[in-house]
């Protein structure tokens, strides 16, 4: 693509939501001799900046009315925008009709999405439906061979730049101009459209879009020969896409992934509690609460030290002082909290490379969502697993009931199985991960990895049993067989919390009776792919 043919701009209009930058904007386009005609507000501080503007009203012969919703939806501004300047018909019809050209429109939308996440009434977001603003970036798009059309902000400088250097728009930009613009209004009918999709319950709607603002161009995907981007979807949600990064190197495609997977996970607990959970390649390493961050930092690093080197650290309470002089003593790439100290900051500015991201606040475990999965040809489209069991929820089918701080670790341990790859085997003790098991084809060989884990963890630690014993166990669906839960048993836990639902339901029941466990059954799965 070449930039051969450039179009001079005589007429520009401009009518903007968002006013950044738009004053210096236009003082350029007016220095170049190029006229300006603006709507309501946009005008109003145009003429404060002491530009000469002309009303939308001037152009069209009428008014704005109906409070603003008809303005710009008339003739002379879509015939002035959608005129081929290059075919006789057009140029006549305009002569005959007085509709002069606009070969530069200016526009930005209504703040729907905005409006959206700061919780507006409905009759707010109703109003906040830009109808006029649309209607003239895809005239304006669609005749791009002849007008410009500039819908975000980050595009004044190359706009006053081409037309500096050019004393028109050339042809390559006009182009690249129109896809942001379709792009543009795309996602904000795509917003609209999921905002009604949940106003109404809609659990499948019969055409699902997706939408997001480009954050950070990565260097690469998962691995080096792919290409990969960050992309922001709007969500206020606290967490890695909202998050100030206070310091350290840009993240990377799996940083953002695993710092992701370490913040949902540590949401799960309010920040009552001090939890601190260690992510890698997606995947708890440890998690705990305790009586302070450090403390719980330590015990969560005690469950796999091995693994947590160069993983993700996350926190749902402020990062103090001391906390961060216990991260830094190992490698860690990532560190995400709520807030931190300014000594802790200090404490890690002597990491140059570690990254810390403040998010000034937690996620909401059970606020609904969306996930999506490509696959070939399609991808696959489901609710965020925002289920989570009580202590009133499970049904004990075990002789023995269990005791208060066996329950106590089976919610934990259950609610960090849900945030392990399945299948997935959680050992607990005194609110600490001791054993994990991931990703296993078969239950039985995640409960001897967490088992054998546990036993690593207690060499590491100068302990001569293993940390599983007197622990309980999570399975994230049910045992099939008893083989996974005897293999728990003779790790040493004492206590079983797992879906149930298995057809040897009966079975493993009289297995756990046998080997003297507790065992509770929540009628909830967290599958984990």
């Amino acid at each position: 693509m070449t930039n051969s043919t450039f179009r001079p701009v005589h007429r520009a209009l401009v009518s903007v939501s968002d006013k950044t930058g738009i004053a210096g904007f236009c003082h350029g386009l007016s220095a170049l001799g190029i006229e300006l005609v603006s709507t309501g507000g946009t005008a109003k501080l145009l003429r404060e900046e002491g530009l000469n503007v002309a009303d939308i009203s001037d152009l069209t012969g009428f008014p704005e009315m109906m409070d603003g919703r008809v303005k710009t939806l008339h003739p002379f501004v879509h015939g002035g925008l959608l005129a081929l300047r290059d075919n006789d018909e057009h140029l006549a019809a305009m002569s005959a009709h007085g509709i002069q050209p606009i070969d530069l429109l200016v526009v930005n939308l209504y703040p729907f999405e905005s409006t959206v996440a700061a919780g507006a009434d409905y009759d707010t977001v109703i109003e906040n439906i830009d109808v006029g603003g649309p209607a003239m970036i895809r005239a304006a798009a669609k005749n791009h061979a002849h007008v410009g059309v500039v819908t975000d902000i980050e595009d004044y400088e190359t706009v006053l730049t081409e037309l500096k250097d050019h004393a028109g728009l050339g042809e390559n930009l006009r182009r690249h101009l129109a896809a942001t613009a379709y792009a543009r209004t795309a996602a904000y009918d795509s917003a609209i459209s999921t905002w009604f999709a949940e106003l109404l319950d809609i659990k499948n709607p019969r055409r699902v879009t997706m939408s997001g603002t480009l954050r950070q161009t990565l260097r690469y995907g998962e691995n080096p020969h792919q290409a990969a981007a960050f992309y922001s979807s709007g969500e206020a949600r606290p967490g890695v896409a909202t998050a100030r990064q206070i310091q350290g190197k840009d993240l990377s495609y799996n940083n953002i992934n695993d710092t992701d997977a370490a913040f949902e996970l540590v949401a799960e607990f309010d920040g009552s509690t001090p939890t601190v959970a260690i992510i890698k390649h997606a995947n708890p390493c440890g998690v705990a609460i305790a009586a302070s961050v450090t403390k719980a930092y330590q015990l969560a690093l005690r469950c796999d030290p091995v693994s947590a080197f160069g993983g993700i650290v996350a926190l749902n309470q402020k990062l103090t002082a001391e906390a961060a002089e216990e991260i830094t003593r190992i490698f860690t790439e990532v560190v995400i909290a709520p807030d931190a100290e300014e000594a802790a900051i200090e404490v890690f500015s002597a990491k140059k490379n570690l990254r810390l991201l403040l998010t000034d606040g937690l996620a909401v475990p059970d606020l609904s969502g969306n996930l999506l999965k490509a696959i070939a040809g399609g991808f696959l489209w489901q609710t965020k697993d925002t289920g989570n069991v009580t202590a009133k929820s499970l049904e004990v089918v075990s002789k023995r009931q269990p005791s208060e701080r066996e329950l106590s670790d089976m919610l934990f341990a259950f609610r960090v199985a849900k945030h392990v790859k399945s299948n997935a085997i959680v050992y607990v003790k005194d609110g600490a991960t001791v054993g994990i098991g991931a990703g296993q084809m078969s239950r039985l060989d995640s409960s001897r990895i967490a088992a054998r884990k546990s036993e690593e963890a207690a060499d590491a630690a100068g302990l001569s049993v293993s940390l599983a014993r007197g622990s309980v166990v999570a399975s994230d669906a049910f045992f099939p067989f008893p083989d996974g839960l005897l293999a728990a048993a003779e790790a040493g836990a004492t206590a079983v919390i797992q879906p149930g639902g298995s057809i040897r339901d009966d079975e493993i029941i009289a297995a756990a009776d046998e080997a003297g466990l507790a065992m509770a059954f929540t009628g909830m799965r967290h599958f984990r792919h």
